[in-house]
């Protein structure tokens, strides 16, 4: 080979990489945000209202605070502290997720019974999804995997689990802690005082 092939040869290699690097800068946003989502949050589930599929992944980089909720519970008031505070900290990176569980026989029939409930007795605006299992064999593998890291599977209805920027689980806090309890709020404001990683 002639050093003058050997140079065509090197220049095209060259212009290869060059081509590749480029395109590894512009890789759809859809395969970097899949591959950035923390392991706790790939899962979908169907949203309250209209049962689309909503991937958790949309909220990764965000403080969540996870909340089993029902209807017919005597902690349903709390709906009004949680939208509460997801109003007061949204725009800092706070989400509340809501996840209506009959597990304790206590939530109404269908989704949209559910989502008609929460919106005209609460005012809830935060996100809400579809009824869920939560405990127990049958659970989905989202609160299975939250019940795995602190070995507590909720026990009644607006047990809470709070989830740092990272996508791992900060705390969990029982159904007797109300949204406003100063040490849920303490956690929360540092967990949104902290960078995702």
């Amino acid at each position: 080979m002639t050093s003058f092939q050997s140079f065509k040869s090197l220049a095209v290699l060259l212009g290869c990489l060059a081509m590749s690097s480029a395109w590894a800068q512009t890789a759809p946003a859809s395969e970097v945000s899949s591959a950035a989502c923390p392991v706790l949050l790939n899962h979908t589930f169907p949203r309250l209202q209209d049962e689309k599929p909503q991937s958790l992944c949309q909220y990764s980089g965000k403080v969540i605070l996870v909340v089993n909720t029902a209807s017919y519970c005597g902690f349903t008031p709390q709906y009004k502290g949680l939208e509460a505070l997801h109003n007061k900290y949204k725009d800092k990176g706070l989400v509340v997720l809501g996840f209506p569980s009959n597990d304790f026989a206590q939530e109404k029939a269908n989704n949209q019974e559910i989502a008609d409930f929460c919106e005209s007795t609460f005012g809830v605006k935060f996100p809400m999804f579809t009824k869920t299992s939560v405990t127990g064999d049958s659970a989905a593998p989202f609160f299975k995997q939250l019940a795995k890291d602190p070995g507590q599977r909720p026990k009644w209805n607006f047990y809470k689990y709070l989830i740092g920027r990272d996508g791992r689980l900060i705390d969990s806090y029982n159904s007797l802690t109300n949204p406003d309890s100063k040490g849920l709020t303490q956690a929360i404001e540092k967990g949104l005082g902290q960078k995702a990683s």
